[in-house]
């Protein structure tokens, strides 16, 4: 089946003050469109609250071009946001995200289709070379590590902006914050089969990144969020319960070395240690208790969805 003949294939585009590039980067993705020649597509851009004529810039790409659409935010809600608002408004089987600042090159269009077709529900990006400065990368690699070694998921490039996802995976997923570095791990969590191919990724032309060093941090608070709420959603006794056995085992430790040290003689009573061993017991129950209390009330009150998303075949 030829996809780009016979589905429809949706563009999702956030934008965030990228006058300058907005015209050229338009150009470049019609220039594909045609050359891919992709009959039924849709350009979505979202305007996440800029402060330069990005907005104008769009309504003018508009103008001429009943395949386009664009909507505006009060103010700037964050790229999760902005995606989420695309996602709800795309009407494609299809849904590319690609990112205005001219580093994506919509010439790579193919390879994701091609991918796609092999049975997969979304296709992430991977700038193995990178066109960027080092103090971007540095970070960025060791982000992708620790990411892909907690959540089990061999993705080289979690925050890659270029993807292509089944509508199935944006109807089914919501994200907010900075969970759009994480739509592998949550569509992944719903059983979706997600893979990864090399781009091209090209250096900045105009402007700096709009996106500082803090997002990392902010990153891997939401890493912990995705975490809980994908791997432990239904099972928080293993959670609760593996962090009150950690601080159980350590407290006991702790007692029996003093126990040692108070049978040999010694005064124990006013050691801080004493203190921390008795601290962390105490944790250790209240964790183990919340675990116990968890599960009785997911047992009890939360039954699964029946989704027809999840049946794989139907005879």
């Amino acid at each position: 089946m030829d996809i780009k003949k016979n589905k429809l294939i949706s563009f999702v585009v956030p934008v965030f003050n990228e006058t300058e590039s907005l015209k050229e980067f338009f150009t470049n993705l019609i220039t594909a469109i045609n050359k891919y020649e992709i009959i039924n597509y849709e350009i979505i851009f979202v305007d996440d609250g800029s402060t330069d004529s990005s907005w104008s810039e769009i309504s003018l790409i508009k103008k001429n071009n009943k395949n386009i659409f664009s909507f505006k935010l009060r103010k700037n809600f964050g790229k999760s946001f902005a995606l989420n608002i695309g996602f709800k408004k795309a009407l494609g089987d299809y849904i590319f995200t690609m990112d205005s600042d001219l580093q994506d090159d919509p010439n790579e269009i193919n390879k994701f289709l091609d991918k796609i077709n092999q049975g997969f529900d979304l296709i992430s990006g991977w700038k193995k070379k990178r066109n960027d400065p080092f103090i971007k990368i540095f970070p960025s690699k060791i982000f992708n590590f620790i990411t892909r070694k907690i959540t089990k998921i061999e993705i080289n490039d979690f925050n890659c902006g270029f993807k292509l996802y089944k509508k199935n995976v944006v109807k089914n997923i919501e994200i907010y914050g900075e969970l759009h570095r994480y739509i592998p791990v949550l569509a992944v969590s719903k059983g979706y089969k997600v893979s990864e191919i090399e781009v091209n990724h090209i250096a900045r032309k105009f402007g700096e990144s709009k996106f500082g060093s803090e997002r990392y941090l902010r990153g891997f608070f939401d890493l912990i969020t995705v975490v809980s709420t994908t791997k432990y959603l239904l099972k928080p006794g293993h959670l609760f319960g593996g962090i009150g056995f950690v601080f159980g085992s350590i407290g006991s430790l702790i007692l029996l070395y003093l126990f040692f040290v108070k049978i040999s003689g010694e005064l124990i009573g006013n050691r801080p240690l004493l203190f921390l061993g008795f601290l962390l017991i105490t944790l250790s129950v209240q964790f183990l208790s919340l675990g116990i209390i968890a599960e009785f009330f997911i047992k009890n009150s939360q039954k699964l969805e029946t989704n027809e998303d999840c049946i794989v075949e139907d005879s």
